[in-house]
């Protein structure tokens, strides 16, 4: 019997209701309507007052749960896209994020944001938010790739004591699948070698992870072995495995779903570029999204991603120089 990455966030956050009663889960048609998707379905039933529907105000819930969080409780609040979070920035970054150094008191809370593009969603329900989330002291910014990740990530950011953005992305919800949940974790904090290689690093993280995979296998085909590393968390960033990666092959390219100005894939190219010049044995590369709103037309969005190929692309230049 397998297990899909949305299940295994259902899990999750089923896991942190039974275990911890300071855990709750607040947000839009999150209760017996189960999430927009479906995330929480059946949650409610099964821990009455504790999963609950709010108000159509992002701004409102992020208040409600930096509150919360500050009097001891701990909320987990489900937007239903990503891009609306932008409604409730004001709480998030200024709230949340400085609550700590402003008052010496935690505000243990995670936002789980539906991320990234699916074929046909739009300019207002694919962003990937990582990168302004990421820009502000005081956030933890996950970005889980695997059903095993989503399942321990988001459990491990529920029992934090920081705010947590949680990018879990809404193309892998169905479609990946895994066996098990697993048992043991690796900590969130930690990138993972998801494939190793000689020749070329491709860093990535969330869905694009699977492409870059497969850009990976093609390039096998020609006899390159690319070492793909996942992030995992973009907010702190694990520099340590991406230099030990860049070490073993002296070039690299990152990737993000994100638009190409500033962002992850940004950051670990100019941590390479200033902490491991010398290892390298070209100029370092990032892909991402183009410059331009996100298209609704399925052909037009793919030509929009970065995608296998373009990923295989990227790499055969860097490996030419």
């Amino acid at each position: 019997m397998s297990v899909t990455y949305l299940e295994a966030i259902r899990a999750a956050q089923e896991k942190a209701l039974r275990d911890d009663p300071k855990v709750f889960i607040y947000g839009q048609d999150v209760g017996r309507f189960g999430g927009a998707f479906k995330a929480t379905k059946n949650l409610a039933e099964k821990f009455p007052g504790r999963v609950m529907d709010s108000p159509i105000s992002e701004d409102a819930m992020v208040g409600m749960a930096v509150g919360a969080a500050m009097d001891g409780m701990r909320p987990v609040v489900e937007m239903q896209f990503a891009d609306f979070s932008t409604v409730g920035l004001n709480q998030v970054l200024n709230h949340a994020a400085t609550t700590y150094w402003r008052t010496g008191k935690p505000c243990p809370m995670v936002l789980r944001l539906p991320s990234g593009g699916t074929p046909g969603s739009g300019p207002f329900h694919s962003q990937s938010m990582e990168t302004i989330y990421s820009h502000y002291p005081g956030l933890v910014v996950m970005t889980p790739a695997t059903v095993e990740d989503a399942y321990s990530m988001l459990l491990e950011a529920i029992g934090m004591e920081d705010p947590v953005i949680f990018c879990e992305h809404k193309l892998l919800y169905y479609h990946l699948k895994a066996e098990a949940l697993p048992n043991e974790a690796v900590p969130a904090f930690r990138a993972r070698v998801a494939r190793p290689g000689r020749d070329v690093t491709c860093v990535a993280y969330s869905a694009m992870l699977h492409e870059a995979v497969a850009a990976a296998e093609e390039l096998a085909a020609e006899g390159y072995e690319t070492e793909v590393v996942d992030l995992r968390t973009v907010k702190p960033l694990d520099t340590d495995t991406i230099l030990g990666s860049v070490a073993r092959t002296g070039r690299l390219l990152a990737v993000g779903e994100s638009w190409p100005w500033g962002g992850a894939s940004a950051e670990v190219v100019a941590r390479v570029a200033s902490e491991g010049f010398e290892l390298l044995d070209a100029p370092p590369k990032r892909l991402n999204a183009k410059d331009t709103p996100i298209p609704y037309h399925p052909n037009l969005w793919a030509a929009h991603r970065p995608t296998a190929v373009r990923i295989a692309a990227g790499l055969r230049e860097v490996l030419r120089y």
